[in-house]
């Protein structure tokens, strides 16, 4: 984990409320796809974790929805205000165990952590497959991003107002994959881990009292106890994860 101050680069709408955000700053504790990093806002008392979308030497992109007064307050910031952030936070996917045809699913802001992820995959020569779940045309962002990277991608939406009527489960079930990654709310993941067919990395998203594993506040049950999603997260393996109803 590494604490360094950012200069926003852009900042702008992709949506009604979903926002994407560059900012130039040290970004060499970013590492691998998954991870996550913490925002300081003035006035407000926790930082916002925002999962990592893209990164570059010396630059990084993140996709954030504005949902509360503090990400709200963040799609209001201007090109060269500066940003406090923890960078290198939680764990990421593991790309070395996706095999040849490996199969990506978002939902919503679970989305952005996909893109890296398909990147990188791509980069190794892997034939990758990206379903990209929305609630309608209206909210849909990066599908043409994911394509030009050379990834396979269907676009779902639950009223059917674009691409696939219906989940992104819908469209896996249908699929010949070698292993799934996924990222989103946790009925779609619930989904998803009922449906996938193979072995699979599920990336949770919680509310994070400090995002580096001090406050317990985060925890999901595996097999193996209670698990961090700030800090043993947020990517959980599919044979470890216990469901609590």
């Amino acid at each position: 984990m590494k604490q360094g101050i950012f200069k926003i680069t852009e900042n702008r709408a992709l949506t009604e409320n979903v926002f994407l955000m560059r900012l130039s700053g040290d970004t060499s504790d970013i590492t691998a796809p998954g991870q996550f990093v913490n925002i300081k806002l003035d006035g407000f008392y926790l930082r916002r974790p925002i999962s990592v979308c893209d990164v570059n030497e010396n630059e990084l992109t993140i996709i954030y929805k504005a949902v509360g007064k503090g990400t709200e307050a963040m799609s209001q910031m201007a090109e060269g205000e500066s940003l406090d952030i923890l960078t290198g936070l939680g764990n990421g996917y593991d790309l070395s165990i996706s095999g040849e045809r490996p199969v990506l699913l978002g939902g919503g802001v679970g989305v952005p952590p996909m893109y890296l992820l398909a990147r990188k995959l791509i980069e190794e020569g892997k034939k990758v497959t990206a379903i990209l779940g929305f609630n309608k045309k209206d909210e849909v962002f990066y599908e043409e991003e994911f394509r030009k990277l050379g990834a396979e991608t269907i676009v779902t939406t639950v009223d059917g107002s674009y691409g696939e009527k219906g989940f992104v489960t819908d469209v896996l079930k249908n699929l010949d994959y070698t292993f799934f990654y996924t990222c989103g709310p946790e009925p779609m993941l619930r989904a998803v881990f009922k449906e996938s067919k193979t072995a699979g990395e599920l990336s949770f998203e919680r509310r994070m009292g400090c995002g580096f594993g001090a406050c317990m506040g985060c925890s999901c049950k595996t097999i193996t106890g209670y698990k961090r999603i700030c800090k043993e997260g947020p990517v959980m393996k599919k044979e470890d994860i216990l469901w609590e109803d």
